[in-house]
């Protein structure tokens, strides 16, 4: 599907959803100035269109037991696209490993981890992800705190309009 043309009220209903994505229908509208049923239409046009991917909520991972955040840097093998693909699905099936970027340089991936204490990371790191095949090298930072965390990305209202 060919992305719609974006414009000042879509960036509205955009930001506005990044950042209360509980909001109403009704509450969206009256916030970006437009009746709740096109309101609704414009919504569903972008979720279609792919712009909104999904409606989460942001658990408190502290709360919940899961007290380290471990970021891993893997260096692979073997670079070629299929097993890169293959590291990738590997990846997907860890739980423990909430984002996974390939990047650009020395390293081929930035791994985020979370594990309920030192231990549980210890495991996953020697009896999963070294283990892994085709991984040759893993270097690991433990995280002493969060000082910024921000969902999404910035949307600015002032150059409204979006091809």
């Amino acid at each position: 599907m060919a992305r719609p043309k974006l414009d000042a009220v879509d960036m509205k209903i955009l930001a506005t959803l990044q950042n209360e994505g509980r909001i109403t229908n009704v509450d969206l509208a009256e916030r970006v100035g437009i009746t709740a049923p096109p309101c609704l239409r414009r919504v569903r046009a972008l979720e279609e269109a792919g712009y909104i991917r999904g409606y989460h909520a942001d658990i408190d991972q502290e709360m919940l037991g899961y007290g380290i955040t471990v970021f891993a840097m893997v260096s692979l093998k073997s670079q070629a696209e299929t097993d890169l693909q293959n590291f990738e699905r590997k990846v997907a099936d860890w739980p423990l490993v909430r984002e996974c970027y390939m990047l650009n340089g020395e390293i081929d991936f930035i791994l985020k981890i979370v594990a309920r204490d030192l231990a549980e990371f210890q495991r996953f790191l020697t009896t999963q992800l070294t283990p892994a095949e085709n991984v040759e090298n893993v270097k690991t930072s433990l995280t002493i705190r969060c000082s910024k965390r921000l969902p999404g990305v910035p949307i600015s209202l002032e150059n409204e309009a979006v091809a």
